[in-house]
């Protein structure tokens, strides 16, 4: 009568290794049992045999009692047999109550028995809803986030400079290895890809105009006029031969030789004074005839449609150049090199930075009751949208899984969890059923008798 499939299931004559794996997976669908589940299904046993025991117990109190009644020992046999009789109504009932949640009763088609087999799926609806209802609410994630205060509390956390060590210390590792699984070739193939495309959409000439056009205003390209001046300038004194030379070759053939030679010199002699001039003269009309050009230049880029075009076109030339591919390409291999070594080093910049940030950030979150309150609304604001947006596919994540177990392994595996309880549910009931029959037929007796 005690029995149930969980007791009756096939056994091996080999006992569970403590702390070994799970004894292997259950039916499709259902659970796997592991060393703990056999531990809990050996106490449920020793805990029916308990009830069982003291069911029989009040069986045979009952009887002697009944015996000795009609045998004449007294009117106490009758207190005890009532006793015995209402523990064995109390016993029998609880026993059936029990039963009945996980399986028929002596195998009787009794309506409303096997509860939890034959229910499961509506077990499993109803608690994903109560789940949904009482946990994935806006409220209720609101509420319990606002009361655990999780921006002052973080912000205490990283003040300490231990955990700041330890954070920085993790994110160094989570970077070393994002950085050593990405493949070297990929990301430059994605990294060319995305500056190319970028440098090809955003037209450059009216930036660049705009940036001339400032420069010349401010003045600063006259440091670079007068570099290329000073360089012009000092060339022409060393190479004076050279330029003589040059001029005096360019000349036709059938002029004196000392003719060239006086018009090399001639001409040596200008350009010397021009570039010195240049030099020494910052309001020479060279210099603002540069400035009119530059400006001027300026305004083309901004404005001129064929002077853009030409930009664009070399822009173009430049950017399929393979050169330049290739520089943009190789640019990540240094990026990534850098970076690591600044990761495992834990005396770089880039950590110690990032270490003083996280004091600094944690310093201010355990101080500032207004930072507090944007980093809290933050998260309440994330969790609210997780829980509003994803409420049903998580909920459907219980039923789904509860409606794919195996009604018998279920039914099995939760009366390991729950059945040990549900025994002391029968030992009561045979305990309060006892007393209570004994109280009804003392208050029969004193009012009967």
């Amino acid at each position: 009568m005690e029995r149930t499939e969980a007791d009756t299931a096939p056994r091996t004559g080999r006992a569970p290794v403590a702390g070994a794996a799970p004894t292997g997976p259950g039916p499709a669908g259902g659970f796997a049992l592991g060393v703990a589940d056999e531990e809990r299904r050996r106490a449920v046993r020793r805990m029916k045999t308990l009830a069982t025991g003291l069911l029989l117990a009040v069986a045979v109190v009952y009887a002697l009692a009944k015996w000795a009644e009609s045998a004449g020992a007294g009117g106490w046999t009758g207190f005890v047999a009532a006793a015995a009789e209402a523990g064995m109504v109390g016993a029998l009932a609880d026993w059936f109550a029990v039963t009945a949640l996980f399986k028929r009763p002596m195998g009787l088609p009794i309506p409303h028995t096997a509860i939890i087999p034959t229910k499961k799926d509506q077990l499993g609806q109803s608690l994903g809803d109560f789940v949904g209802e009482n946990f994935l609410s806006a409220e209720v994630v609101r509420r319990r986030l606002r009361s655990v205060g999780i921006g002052r509390r973080l912000g205490g956390w990283l003040a300490e400079p231990r955990n700041a060590d330890r954070v920085t210390e993790e994110v160094s590792t989570a970077l070393r290895g994002a950085l050593t699984v990405l493949r070297d070739s990929d990301v430059q193939a994605v990294v060319g890809e995305a500056i190319t495309r970028r440098a090809h959409a955003q037209e450059i000439a009216p930036g660049v105009g705009t940036l001339l056009d400032k420069v010349v205003a401010e003045g600063g390209h006259r440091r670079v006029v007068d570099l290329v001046v000073a360089r012009a300038h000092d060339w022409l004194v060393l190479h004076a031969d050279s330029v003589m030379t040059a001029v005096s070759g360019g000349a036709p053939g059938w002029t004196p030789r000392f003719v060239d030679r006086k018009v090399g010199d001639r001409v040596y002699k200008e350009l010397l004074r021009f570039v010195t001039e240049m030099r020494d003269m910052p309001e020479h009309p060279a210099r603002a005839a540069i400035d009119r050009f530059l400006r001027d230049f300026a305004d083309d880029l901004k404005s001129d449609p064929q002077t853009r075009a030409k930009v664009e076109r070399l822009k173009s030339e430049v950017l399929g150049r393979g050169e330049v591919q290739d520089l943009i390409a190789s640019a990540w291999g240094s990026v990534r090199a850098m970076i690591v070594a600044a990761a495992e080093d834990e005396r770089s910049e880039l950590r110690l930075r990032v270490r003083a940030a996280l004091l600094s950030l944690g310093r201010r979150l355990a101080g500032e009751q207004r930072l507090q309150e944007k980093v809290d609304g933050w998260l309440e604001g994330a969790a609210v949208y997780v829980v509003t947006t994803y409420q049903g596919e998580i909920t459907s994540l219980i039923t789904d899984t509860v409606a794919g177990w195996d009604a018998e392994h279920t039914s099995r595996k939760i009366e390991a969890h729950i059945g040990r309880d549900l025994q002391f549910i029968r030992i009561n009931g045979t305990v309060v059923g006892a007393l209570a029959g004994l109280c009804i037929y003392a208050v029969s007796q004193a009012f009967g008798g």
